[in-house]
């Protein structure tokens, strides 16, 4: 069969795309135009579900409690001058910082011990350390409740076997506040122990080897080529946990509900309290707003830290 030849006629003309269309195409091809595309969806979402709640929440909080007469700062004058509204703060910078310290040396401990031994080794251990954070945080307080509570308490049960009196663990305020504090740390530990496992493998092992044949030993090794090394991934966790510290709910609410005689309240659980409980949503909306200030100076300390870093790194 013989082949087809196609030959120009002078008559066709081929039609030019229109402006239009060119600038269309021009615009697809552009990446920051398709990345913004394709976050579109998710930046919609966050403005739903994140922008207008803080905005309406900031509303919200200038109203009295009925919500029929506008204020202004009234219902943060009358917080500020409530001796409770100071033991919330109080407690809430104890028990987020004091968390915060004892998950990143747990974490930072851990991620080393993991980080020396074999790596068959290393998959079981990180495997088993994970555990706490996996497990749903409602489900794990409520059994962490059942480990402390009064009457049915299995380690006041273990205490008594040995001979010691029991520990009054959710309602005397120390051991309260010792007792959330210590399930936080369980339960954000492994988070800590991830990163910094996943910083520490990304540390060169020139550097190592190098300080070696200059004869440092194990500890000038770690303060003077692994902690510089790895000090901006503990900002950046250090920062992360302490926003998520600053609002945690679950803990407080599920083992004392801020209790005894609100020593154990928090930034969340206390505006729940009042918002929720207590019906008075404007006061509860003001009462989380002051989580803002207090978590925005140290997100700029930190954040300016890691980018004067990155500057002297880069």
């Amino acid at each position: 069969m013989a082949d087809t030849v196609h030959t120009w006629s002078p008559g066709l003309q081929v039609r030019a795309p229109s402006p239009a269309l060119r600038s269309i195409k021009l615009f697809m091809r552009r990446r920051t135009t398709i990345a913004f595309l394709m976050c579109l969806p998710l930046i919609l979402i966050v403005a739903c579900l994140v922008i207008y709640p803080a905005f309406y929440s900031i509303y919200l909080s200038m109203l009295n409690k009925a919500q029929t007469r506008f204020i202004g700062l009234g219902n943060f004058t009358f917080l500020l001058s409530r001796d409770v509204f100071w033991m919330v703060i109080q407690q809430t910078a104890i028990f987020a910082l004091s968390a915060v310290f004892f998950k990143a040396l747990i974490g930072l401990i851990t991620a080393h011990l993991i980080n020396n031994l074999p790596a068959k080794g290393q998959r079981k251990w990180r495997g088993m350390m994970l555990v706490p954070w996996v497990i749903p945080l409602a489900l794990s307080s409520l059994g962490w409740w059942w480990l402390f509570d009064p009457t049915h308490s299995a380690f006041n049960y273990v205490l008594e076997s040995l001979g010691f009196n029991e520990i009054p663990w959710l309602s005397q305020p120390t051991w309260a506040r010792f007792s959330v504090i210590l399930v936080n740390v369980w339960f954000g530990a492994p988070f800590f122990l991830i990163m910094y496992l996943a910083a520490l493998k990304s540390v060169p092992e020139q550097l190592y080897e190098a300080a070696a044949i200059d004869g440092a030993n194990a500890w000038q090794k770690f303060v003077h080529i692994t902690l510089p090394m790895m000090r901006n991934i503990i900002a950046i966790t250090v920062l992360f946990s302490l926003i998520v510290t600053f609002a945690n709910f679950d803990i407080v609410q599920i083992m004392t509900a801020g209790g005894p005689r609100n020593t154990t309240h928090v930034f969340a659980t206390y505006a729940f309290m009042l918002g929720i409980r207590s019906g008075d949503l404007p006061l509860g909306a003001a009462t989380s707003l002051f989580m803002f200030p207090i978590l925005g100076i140290a997100a700029i300390f930190i954040l300016r830290g890691v980018r004067k870093r990155g500057r002297e790194i880069g």
